[in-house]
């Protein structure tokens, strides 16, 4: 399988290419640290540039498993955002996902094999507040996993959505940081007591794409020590 992992050079994505190993095509933003890969793409996926760059590197390397990892946070009152703001969110959680399964699902369908993960966000399902481009892309990303699930189904493809809560990365300690709170109160706030490890995502990544779970597809798993359920 030759496997592609957006945002791989660090937290969530890298711990994903770590667990695959091997026929990894990693991409992300800093060349520098996507130098330990032999395959990857050095692009921006909050440019229309960017993700047309990475479309045509899928379809060149015969990409049949796709994880969208890659995606931004923006913590913020509705009032106070501007446009470019919430299309550069809407860009990186949603519309890149999208047109990079676009162009991963030809190759996929003439195999007829293929499986596409997403990485979302307990956000998407629960909502978030002062989050609120960032929480309507990932539910887009789950209703579009749901829609692309059906669509793809008959060509043996899979597509499910993991949608973490806080993962204990630098992504997700500074969300905590601007959202004024300390860790200490945001683990208050879990079932578990504790964050959900990157190694945890791809745990499930890595069973999502074997054999065994070629059943398990248009699913949106909640992987968040519990937090979607309540305090």
């Amino acid at each position: 399988m030759n496997i592609l992992v957006t945002g791989a050079s660090r937290g969530i994505g890298k711990a994903i290419c770590e667990i695959l190993g091997d026929n990894i095509y990693a991409a992300a933003r800093s060349e520098d640290l996507l130098s330990s890969y032999e395959n990857y793409c050095v692009c921006d996926l909050s440019t229309f540039e960017g993700i047309e760059k990475l479309g045509n590197y899928i379809v060149e390397n015969q990409i049949d498993v796709l994880i969208n990892n890659a995606g931004g946070y923006i913590y913020s009152p509705i009032e106070e955002m501007n446009f470019a703001q919430i299309e550069t969110i809407t860009r990186l959680d949603l519309i890149a996902p999208l047109y990079l399964i676009a162009k991963a699902v030809p190759y996929m369908k003439e195999k007829k094999n293929g499986r596409i993960i997403n990485i979302g966000s307990i956000s998407g399902v629960m909502g978030e507040a002062y989050a609120s481009a960032y929480s309507s892309a990932k539910s887009g990303l789950i209703g579009a996993t749901k829609a692309l699930a059906l669509e793809l189904a008959p060509y043996g493809i899979t597509v499910n959505t993991i949608n973490p809560g806080w993962v204990d990365t630098e992504m997700g300690n500074t969300s905590v940081i601007e959202g004024g709170f300390s860790k200490e109160e945001m683990i208050e706030c879990i079932p578990q007591k504790r964050f959900v490890s990157s190694q945890e995502i791809a745990g499930m990544v890595k069973y999502l794409i074997s054999e065994p779970a070629r059943g398990v597809t248009g699913q949106a798993i909640n992987l968040c020590a519990g937090l979607t359920c309540g305090c």
